[in-house]
């Protein structure tokens, strides 16, 4: 083995010391959590929800800031074009990470060279519900009344290239029945006119949902999960009612720029992890009708990957376009 030169010795602390200097402690200071959405939505909840936690465990604030705007896209660019610092990070959600990218790609970044997954938090279910003077209970009872119907129905969204919306849009296609979409600026718009009967069906997330559905106030016809949620295992799924190959998630995940160090975002996927698997924070979860869902940053960039492959498909065979 070769010998160190007594010069070598005497500036190996000197180099060390420049090497702990090039790469500081993280962090230190604040870390800005984008939501690209109005405050209110599951993916600002589930911000909400981790900040502190983080904070807790990180030893720095974590703020939420809502950037909404564009479908999502405004608060994505920024994120996409942050320095990879690991001062700026994206809590992301499947209508702006994977369904607005499919339905207006022209973005001027390409958002899985742009953005590294750190890890999924939570899937919150999509549902099927109806206004209760449509008088149905289950999807073979909504078929049948919208065939039946001249012109088809109506179904509502949170608005265009939603989860909500291709939740519809896929519904449309496997039962090839006549629906037409009408768009909302938020699930809380959409929910208030099924409630009031101006439309007759909705694709919404369960959170939005349940609250009127327990009141009954509206009905949930079904969950759009390939299996029951565990929390409420009393909605039957889409598929178990005669739709095959229907599945929609409607998930929330956090991302970073690509080249951000490896050692932030190991620590934060394993800070993460902790966070979810804590009984008090899964609790509150489940009762907003989520489901924590942790994954590691490769196996989000895997699941990210998967859902593009899956869904383009059904953008172009549903023609979706941008507003």
């Amino acid at each position: 083995m070769a010998r160190l030169s007594r010069r070598t010795a005497l500036l190996a602390p000197a180099l060390l010391a420049g090497t702990a200097r090039a790469q500081p402690a993280w962090p230190a200071r604040p870390v800005t959590l984008i939501v690209p959405w109005a405050p209110g939505g599951s993916n600002d909840v589930a911000a909400r929800l981790i900040a502190p936690q983080l904070e807790a465990r990180l030893g720095q604030p974590f703020v939420v800031e809502n950037r909404p705007g564009g479908g999502g896209s405004l608060g994505m660019g920024m994120v996409a074009r942050a320095r990879p610092d690991g001062q700026t990070m994206l809590v992301s959600s499947a209508s702006n990470h994977v369904f607005h990218p499919l339905i207006a790609p022209d973005l001027g970044y390409d958002v899985q060279q742009a953005l590294a997954g750190v890890a999924m938090l939570v899937d919150v279910p999509n549902v099927l519900a109806a206004t209760n003077s449509l008088g149905v209970r289950t999807i073979p009872e909504l078929i049948a009344k919208t065939r039946g119907t001249p012109g088809g129905l109506s179904f509502a969204s949170s608005g265009v290239g939603s989860s909500n919306h291709l939740a519809g849009e896929l519904f449309r296609l496997r039962t090839g029945l006549d629906l037409t979409h009408v768009p909302y600026r938020g699930g809380g718009q959409a929910i208030s006119d099924l409630i009031a009967g101006t439309v007759p069906i909705a694709f919404l997330n369960l959170p939005t949902v349940l609250g009127p559905a327990e009141a009954g106030r509206v009905r949930i016809l079904a969950v759009g999960t390939d299996q029951r949620v565990p929390s409420r295992p009393e909605f039957p799924t889409v598929q178990e009612q005669g739709v095959a190959d229907y599945a929609v998630r409607s998930w929330t995940g956090l991302f970073t720029p690509r080249e951000t160090p490896r050692p932030i975002v190991e620590r934060l996927a394993a800070a993460l992890k902790e966070i979810l698997e804590a009984p008090a924070l899964k609790t509150r979860l489940v009762e907003m009708g989520s489901e924590p869902i942790w994954m590691d940053p490769e196996a989000t960039d895997r699941f990210v990957a998967a859902e593009f492959d899956r869904w383009r498909p059904v953008v172009k065979a549903a023609n979706v376009k941008p507003e």
